[in-house]
Formats: C-alpha cells, structure tokens, sequence
C-alpha cells in the first residue's frame, strides 16, 4: 500500500476529486494549506498598501491505495491537477505499511 499526498491548486480540486472517483477511489482526505515553490509568492494591493504575500494557497489531497492503483491515481492527479503553468503542484508517494479501520478493526487493503 501507498499514501499519495498531493499538493494541487485549490480551484482544481473539484477536478481531481471527480477523476479520481471514476477511477474507483472513493477515500479521499483534504487540507487546506499554505506553501511556496518556484512561484516564491506575489505581491497584492489592500486599501493602498501594498502587501507581499509569501505563502499561497494550495490544497494537501492524502490518498491511501493499494499498489495496483498506484501508477493510475498518479496519473489522474497530474492530468486533473495540471494548468500547465508554474505552480500547479506536487505529488509525493510514500510507502504505508499498515492501515486500520476504526470501526472495524479491518486490515491492510480492505480498511482502505
């Protein structure tokens, strides 16, 4: 099993959360952040002043899968995701070596 985290643009969320349930992933956990890369920020105007905004907003999409649908949910976020301009994202993977359903006590694939 692997735990994707993705860190996407927030206007693309609806996006993604619809490509990945036609996909059959239907666990989904949302955060919204702040955060910066190559974009380094941008400068606004409020009431005269101006403002350098250093921080972005920007959305954490963590998404457990099973290796097999590793491959496929990567590449439904980057297409879903993608602006094709600078900032539109990453996507980290990392290994997940145990889940546990709560309610259930499930195990492994089936508590995702």
């Amino acid at each position: 099993m692997k735990l994707i985290t993705a860190i996407i643009k927030p206007f693309k969320l609806d996006d993604v959360r619809e490509a990945l349930s036609e996909i059959g992933i239907t666990g989904i956990t949302m955060t919204e952040v702040k955060g910066f890369g190559r974009q380094k920020g941008h400068t606004e105007f409020y009431r005269g002043a101006e403002y350098v905004v250093d921080f972005l907003p920007k959305v954490k999409l963590e998404i457990a899968v099973d290796d097999a649908m590793l491959e496929k949910a990567m590449q439904t976020i980057q297409e879903s995701a993608n602006t094709g301009r600078i900032g539109d994202g990453k996507i980290f993977v990392s290994a997940l070596p145990e889940v546990i359903r709560i309610r259930t006590a499930e195990k492994g694939v089936d508590a995702i």
